[in-house]
Parts: structure tokens; C-alpha cells; sequence
């Protein structure tokens, strides 16, 4: 078989076995240098779009080269994977976690995930070196994926596709292995703004463009000092990051329900109103998120971010 067969065929093969452990889409690109986001990159971290996320100004060269990363390293594939839930919690009146939060914590489960396809990789296809990643290391994701064809970057700077929206955890492997590369896809956001007029912040300057230090989800995760006064009022009762850029999106009135049941939400937590929200006690915290992403912010941060939604 000549170099180019192969490289489909592998290709083929791989995408064909993401799809049976439950991935929504995979594509994949050439691994190298990204030339388009080292600028847009730099120009974030001046204006301390980062907040006191420290980490998102380490390693600079290895956010633009995956080769950085994983020596001799030519391909990225990368991987979507569905989490949005059959049931909406965040209902008016009462206080709301991110959707992707609502089961166990994502970075475990499709992990898991990522070992075994680059097990069948071994196997059938052979050896590869490379590293797997779910959202933990120094990689552009939202720039691969766009690469790969699994969608465009939104002006609220998340992965949009036409089929799914943007409620998908994204991940990926960069491997030594020469695989066939796929087309980026066209933006589809037009004139649209629905997501930059609705953050109740203004944590979007432009564009594609986040300012972290404004985003409500940095505010109620990232941050671990006190919330500053000027987001008093305005918070919408987000108590654990927040989904409002999405839920306006008319791209997401594709989304459908994931069939993953480690997403699924604790039974009691769509049962728990405004008053207990904030009498909630520390057992009962470790109950509801035993498994939970909520994890990250320790009971605390959680009551810290419920005292500061009730601020009006």
C-alpha cells in the first residue's frame, strides 16, 4: 500500500473507532506551528485577559507547537464529545451551575476514553509515541479543532459546529503517526452578536476574543480571592461557571441530549431550591458533587460565589 493509502487508511481507522467509544466528531491535523494564534495569543496575555490565571502565560511556545510537547510529533487528532444534558437545571429564580458540570467531572471520563483508542492504535495499526490531553495541558485545543475541521471559533471564542453547537468537551492526542489531514470548515457566525450583546459582564471586547478576568465562569472558578465589587448585580444567579454565551447561540438549537449516563446529574440536585442552595452544609455538598467538577472550587468557593449571586 503507498504512503498516501496508508495514511487515509489509518485516518479512517481511527475515526471509525472514536465514533464506537462515543466521540461525536473526530478530525485531525498536521501538527506544527500555529503562525495565526502566536500574535492574538501574545496580545491576550499583555492585556491580562488572564486574570490571575498564572499557568495561561507559561510554556508560550508549547501552546503554538505541539512538537514542543511530543517530540517528532505530526499529527493532532482531535475529538468532541457531546455533554449536553437532557434536562436544563438552570431554572429562573433559582441559582445555576454550567451544564457541563451538572455529572461527573469530564476530565476522568473521556480520559479513560483516550487511553483506549490510543490502545487500538498499538494494536492495529502500531506503535505510536504521544500524549493524550482533556483540557490539562499547554494546548490550543479550540485552534486544533478548528484545524481539523470539527468547527469554527465563535465570536464568544468556543468551538461552534453546525451539527452540535457548542456543547462538547473537546480533547486530543498528538502522536508521532502521519495521518491524513482534514479541511477546516467556514464560519457560519455572520453578523450575528446575540452572544457578545448577552454577557451580563461585557467579558467580550470582540470577537473571538474573551477577557477571562470578566467571564463568570473565571470569576466563580478561577479566581480565589474575593469576587470584585464592580460584578455586583450581575452575575444572573451563576453560582458555577456559566453557559449564558451558548444559551443564546442559534447554533445550539441543534444540540441534543448526550447519552453518556456518567453526565447525568445527581438525582437531587435539580431538587434544590434558592433557600437551600444557601443553607447548603458540607456533607451535603460532598453528596451532590462527589464526582463532580464543582470539586474545584471546595465548599467555600461555592458559598462564597452563592453570597456574592445574592448581591442585587
Amino acid at each position: 500500500m503507498n504512503k498516501q493509502l496508508q495514511k487515509e487508511r489509518n485516518a479512517a481507522l481511527i475515526k471509525a473507532e472514536a465514533k464506537r467509544l462515543g466521540f461525536s466528531e473526530c478530525g485531525i491535523a498536521k501538527a506544527g506551528f500555529l503562525e495565526e494564534e502566536a500574535d492574538p495569543l501574545e496580545k491576550w496575555l499583555k492585556n491580562n485577559m488572564h486574570g490571575e490565571m498564572g499557568y495561561m502565560a507559561n510554556h508560550f511556545d508549547k501552546r503554538l507547537d505541539p512538537t514542543k510537547l511530543v517530540e517528532g510529533a505530526k499529527s493532532v487528532v482531535m475529538l468532541s464529545y457531546n455533554y449536553y444534558p437532557e434536562k436544563d437545571l438552570g431554572q429562573e429564580g433559582n441559582y445555576k451551575i454550567a451544564k457541563y458540570a451538572y455529572g461527573e467531572d469530564y476530565h476522568y471520563v473521556i480520559k479513560h476514553k483516550l487511553k483506549d483508542l490510543v490502545k487500538f492504535i498499538n494494536a492495529e495499526i502500531g506503535e505510536v509515541d504521544g500524549r493524550v490531553f482533556v483540557d490539562s495541558a499547554p494546548v490550543m485545543e479550540r485552534a486544533w479543532a478548528k484545524k481539523a475541521g470539527l468547527g469554527w471559533v465563535g465570536k464568544h471564542s468556543l468551538l461552534l459546529n453546525r451539527q452540535m453547537g457548542s456543547f462538547f468537551f473537546l480533547a486530543e492526542l498528538i502522536i508521532d503517526l502521519d495521518l491524513e489531514a482534514d479541511p477546516p470548515v467556514k464560519d457560519f457566525c455572520g453578523t450575528c452578536t446575540r452572544c457578545i450583546d448577552a454577557c451580563p459582564t461585557e467579558a467580550i471586547p470582540e470577537k473571538g476574543v474573551v477577557d477571562g478576568s470578566k467571564c463568570i465562569s473565571y470569576l466563580t472558578i478561577e479566581l480565589k480571592d474575593q469576587i470584585p465589587t464592580q460584578f455586583e448585580g450581575k452575575m444572573n444567579d451563576w453560582i458555577f461557571g456559566c453557559d449564558i454565551c451558548q444559551d443564546v447561540c442559534p447554533w445550539n438549537r441543534f444540540s441534543s441530549s448526550h447519552s453518556t449516563n456518567a453526565f447525568n446529574p445527581h438525582e437531587e440536585l435539580g431538587n434544590v431550591n434558592k433557600k437551600e442552595w444557601e443553607e447548603l452544609t458540607e456533607d451535603v455538598f460532598k453528596e451532590l458533587f462527589r464526582k463532580s467538577a464543582i470539586k474545584r472550587t471546595k465548599y467555600a468557593g461555592l458559598m462564597r460565589n452563592i453570597s456574592f449571586a445574592k448581591k442585587k
